[in-house]
């Protein structure tokens, strides 16, 4: 049977912060609609938050899979942060803008 605490804190303290995360981080990313930096550190919280439900469930679950899905979910917030950045390089270079307006000019 699996405890509902860790060292004081209740199971409803995590999942309540880490709700109030990923709401900042969803409502983040409709404030800065314009802003391609700011959208994506907003993408990286929304996978932090979603790391972290996935590690405390493991924890108060006592199972090891939430960990090794949040490994991999690091592992694909890296590449997509990679090549977001990537992207935003090569636009930056090309037009010397960075607005989310503008990069619907990539369509061919």
């Amino acid at each position: 049977m699996a405890i509902s605490y860790i060292d004081g804190f209740d199971l409803h303290i995590f999942l309540s912060f880490l709700l109030i995360l990923f709401f900042f981080a969803v409502f983040g990313i409709f404030i800065t609609k314009k802003n391609i930096i700011m959208t994506l550190v907003c993408l990286e919280i929304i996978f932090l938050a979603v790391n972290l439900n996935f590690i405390v469930f493991s924890v108060f679950l006592d199972d090891l899979f939430g960990q090794l899905f949040a490994l991999y979910v690091i592992a694909l917030a890296g590449a997509e942060a990679a090549i977001g950045l990537a992207l935003l390089i090569s636009f930056y270079r090309l037009r010397k803008i960075i607005a989310l307006d503008y990069i619907s000019t990539l369509k061919g």
